[in-house]
């Protein structure tokens, strides 16, 4: 999971999980990892809004692909910009729709949420199942003053 340097490419990080048990928490866990060594190691102006922001879309993504998709799960996080990329690879290939808004409904909220976040956000099918990105922005304030 070690990012790469900016010389060789992109920064990222990448982890498969086997879709059962604390693979959720597994991958918020990795998440914030992530973005703290971005901020310590290459001096990323992120936010620790970013950080928990991030942590919650990829437990919405994560939880949905473990909920509706049998086996493994891939997470990969990209540094792009001023954005972390959160990509979500799973083996159903049916892709997610946001439902309208309604208070009174119970769960099903996560795409909605995901999209109220997020700066952008994109569900394509694969060979093999789908990948949903989000993009987030690392800091609140562009001028990096929120760090």
């Amino acid at each position: 999971m070690t990012p790469d340097s900016r010389d060789e490419g992109p920064l990222g990080a990448a982890v498969a999980l086997d879709g059962r048990g604390a693979c959720i928490a597994e991958a918020r866990h990795m998440a914030a990892g992530f973005l703290t060594r971005m901020r310590a190691e290459h001096d990323i102006p992120v936010s620790q809004r970013a950080v928990e922001v991030t942590q919650l879309v990829v437990s919405e993504l994560v939880t949905n692909a473990q909920k509706y998709a049998l086996g493994p799960i891939l997470l990969d996080l990209q540094i792009a910009g001023d954005l972390v990329q959160v990509q979500v690879w799973d083996s159903d290939p049916v892709l997610p729709m946001a439902r309208a808004a309604d208070v009174g409904r119970v769960g099903q909220h996560g795409l909605e949420i995901i999209m109220a976040l997020c700066q952008g956000f994109e569900a394509m099918r694969e060979p093999v199942g789908k990948r949903l990105t989000a993009r987030l922005a690392l800091a609140d304030d562009p001028a990096g003053d929120d760090v």
